[in-house]
């Protein structure tokens, strides 16, 4: 007798929420595409790049908004994580540099690369973090940052799944969205959490999701496969 494979509900927005899903099928899990987040890109005014020493990007969304505003690709790029290095890679720029962390990890290798510059930041309407403060921390010599706002993250009225036997939460926007759904829908379920910041609104429910080592997918998608007992998922 067969086992059905563990369900897994990908809460993130589209296009990730399919390669996400990809992934988990590639693991023996069965994706459960159901974002609580819709990605709506802007069209603002894109200021004089020749003002700026660089880009920085903290998403792939961010890269994918940018880029569709403007053929230039060249300023350098730093990246938060290495998917968001390869999107700007995909997207045409050619001088990138991934952090391959969180925003204090961007912080720390803008500091150490550049000083006495402005530094452009295309990202979402509502930031995952406060970028200025963590280069504050890492003591960048006159880095001066613009945010340009590309993209915004508008949250859907999905429905939880009837069955489901774990939950990703790739930001803390979709921890929040999930959160509303409440403790009864989610106290059975593993809830893996790319970051300390995506986990708070579930602990603040009383439930205790797990925790990424580092925040990004293949580290999201090990602690999953830890907690439901299967295979080392594919890199």
């Amino acid at each position: 007798m067969s086992i059905a494979p563990k369900r897994v509900w990908v809460t993130r927005a589209e296009p990730g929420a399919a390669r996400t899903a990809a992934r988990l099928r590639d693991m023996g899990f069965e994706p459960i595409v159901a974002p609580l987040l819709a990605i709506k890109n802007l069209t603002p005014p894109v200021p004089n790049l020749a003002s700026f020493a660089a880009l920085t990007f903290t998403s792939i969304n961010g890269v994918a908004a940018f880029a569709a505003l403007t053929p230039r690709r060249h300023l350098p790029v730093f990246a938060v994580g290495d998917a968001t290095a390869q999107a700007a890679h995909d997207a045409g720029f050619a001088n990138v540099r991934s952090a391959s962390g969180d925003i204090q990890a961007l912080a720390r290798l803008i500091a150490g690369a550049i000083a006495d510059a402005d530094v452009l930041v295309p990202q979402a309407e509502t930031p995952a973090g406060d970028f200025t403060a963590a280069l504050n921390a890492a003591r960048a010599r006159n880095v001066s940052i613009q945010s340009l706002t590309v993209y915004r993250a508008i949250e859907t009225s999905a429905e939880a799944p009837a069955l489901f036997d774990a939950v990703l939460i790739h930001s803390p926007r979709a921890g929040h969205a999930l959160a509303k759904r409440g403790h009864d829908v989610l106290a059975h379920a593993v809830l893996a959490c790319i970051s300390p910041a995506a986990a708070a609104p579930l602990v603040a429910l009383g439930l205790t999701p797990v925790v990424a080592k580092s925040p990004d997918e293949t580290s999201l998608l090990t602690i999953l496969n830890t907690a439901l007992g299967k295979r080392d998922p594919a890199v």
